[in-house]
Parts: C-alpha cells; sequence; structure tokens
C-alpha cells in the first residue's frame, strides 16, 4: 500500500510539473530562448487553461462568457441543440462504432485464427490470400471503405473491423497451434469429440494469446474509427477535429485528444479487468 501510494505521488506530480510547463513555458523563452522548444507554441499545442475552457465551450457546460449551464437545464439543452456535434454526443458516436468495430473484429479474428489454427490444410491453402491482404495498410483502405459505404456509421465500423480482426487473427492462430498436443490427446483418450476438444482444450489455451491482442486491438480499432471520421463523417470526435483544425483552433484540437486518450484508457483498463476475470486461473492473476 506504502509503494503504490507513492507511485500516485510520483504521477500526480509528474502531471502537475508537466502542465506548469506547458502553460508558462512559452512565456519564458523571450528569457531563455535556448531552454523552450518551439512545440510549446500555443497555436501548436495551446495551453491547459485554454484547452479547459475549450472543454467546457464544447461540452456546453460554459456555452458563452459569463454563463453556466448544468446538464438537464434549459441552457444545457438548447447548446446541445444548437451544436448538434457536441463534445458529448462526439463522443457517443465514436464509441459506440469504436464498440461495434472492436467487437466484430474480435469475434470474427477468434473464429477465423480457431479455424485455420485447427486445420493445417485449410491453413495452407489460405496462407498466400492471409500474407496478400495483411501486406496492405489498413489505413489505406479507408478512402475506399467510405466510397463503398458512404459516410455513416457503417464505414466507421468497417474501418475498425478490418484494422483489428487481423491483429486478433494472428494471435489466435498462433495460440490455436501452441496447444500441447499431449492435452488433445488426452482428451481423444478419454473420448472427448473435436468439438469437446476445441471447447475445453484449445479455447482455453488460446484465450492468454487472444488477451494478449485485445489491449492494442481497442486502441487500434479507435484509431480506425478516428481515420474514417476524418475522411468523411457527419459526427464524432474526428469531425470535432477536423472542425477545430479548418479554424486553426488548437485548444479545440486538444481537448479531442484528451477525449480519445481518456476513452482509450477507460476501454483498456476493462479489458484488462475481463482479462484479469476469465484468466483467474493463472498465478499471476490469482496474485492480483
Amino acid at each position: 500500500m506504502t509503494r503504490r501510494l507513492s507511485n500516485l505521488c510520483w504521477q500526480i506530480g509528474i502531471v502537475l510539473v508537466g502542465l506548469a510547463l506547458w502553460q508558462w513555458a512559452w512565456s519564458l523563452k523571450p528569457l531563455a530562448p535556448w531552454a523552450v522548444p518551439d512545440i510549446f507554441d500555443p497555436y501548436f499545442v495551446s495551453r491547459p487553461s485554454e484547452i479547459w475552457r475549450q472543454f467546457l465551450r464544447l461540452s456546453c457546460l460554459h456555452p458563452r462568457p459569463g454563463e453556466w449551464a448544468m446538464p438537464g437545464t434549459t441552457a444545457f439543452a438548447a447548446c446541445t441543440t444548437r451544436y448538434e456535434n457536441n463534445l458529448w454526443f462526439a463522443t457517443y458516436v465514436t464509441l459506440r462504432n469504436t464498440l461495434f468495430g472492436f467487437l466484430t473484429g474480435v469475434s470474427s479474428g477468434v473464429v477465423l485464427g480457431l479455424v485455420l489454427g485447427r486445420s493445417p490444410r485449410a491453413a495452407e491453402i489460405a496462407a498466400p490470400f492471409v500474407t496478400a491482404v495483411n501486406s496492405i495498410p489498413r489505413i489505406a483502405l479507408a478512402p475506399i471503405i467510405i466510397l463503398a459505404f458512404g459516410i455513416g456509421d457503417a464505414s466507421k465500423i468497417a474501418t475498425s473491423w478490418i484494422v483489428v480482426v487481423f491483429l486478433v487473427f494472428f494471435n489466435t492462430f498462433e495460440g490455436a497451434r501452441s496447444v500441447d498436443p499431449d492435452y488433445v490427446n488426452a482428451s481423444r483418450l478419454l473420448g472427448a469429440s473435436e468439438w469437446q476438444i476445441t471447447r475445453t482444450v484449445i479455447i482455453p489455451s488460446t484465450m492468454a494469446w487472444v488477451f494478449a491482442s485485445l489491449t492494442p486491438a481497442v486502441s487500434f480499432a479507435l484509431i480506425g474509427v478516428i481515420v474514417g471520421e476524418f475522411i468523411g463523417a457527419e459526427f464524432g470526435i474526428g469531425r470535432l477535429i477536423i472542425e477545430s483544425e479548418a479554424r486553426g483552433e488548437a485548444a479545440g484540437m486538444m481537448v479531442a485528444v484528451f477525449v480519445l486518450m481518456t476513452v482509450g484508457i477507460v476501454l483498456s483498463a476493462g479489458i484488462q479487468r475481463m482479462q484479469a476475470y476469465l484468466l483467474r486461473w493463472q498465478p499471476r492473476h490469482q496474485a492480483t
């Protein structure tokens, strides 16, 4: 407990020092130009105080100077109606598409990995096709997906899916091939069918490999959605970033970046908690 408290104090201290440098470093550049990098220019990264004010405005909590609007009030409802792609709705749209893309990508990747991992002949036949498709940078397919599915949610989910599916597939495939053959043979000697072997031996043994890919997969799912929103979207965090960039508002872009960072942290934490529960039979999770 003492170690955790010490680590937390260090982390808070690092954040506070970083925010202080970010806020006031550029003001010190005339005094020590050699010590302040140009990246601290507020034109590029704004300042924490301005980012906070922009967050309050985009989230309709402080729509106008001197006016506060709490959720549930008439002023808040009027602001969210006036700014249809407000921060709350944009976050909801991006998060919804991310979850759909993540779930479809993970489920299809796991199924495909198990099928090819359990069938060496099918894996040999599919190998050149999988390699060919995997060699294509997935982000390069985003414009084609937008062209095929339009600028609605379907294109964002498809972009997220195509980024996630191969990441999960390769881990599942290797996990299915790495199962100890003695376990499989012992199950056959006990009279287990192929489905029972897959359900009780292959899948549990592969779960560690699958979960190893889920934390990066959820980040890639979010990246796929944002890239799709950059190319064409009516709503979403990516659309907010593009609009702020067009107006030259660094604070608005940084608000969107911090929201994406928060969403990514929450999703990754959820994946880790689920991993700890489903793999609780492993010694390291038992200790946790």
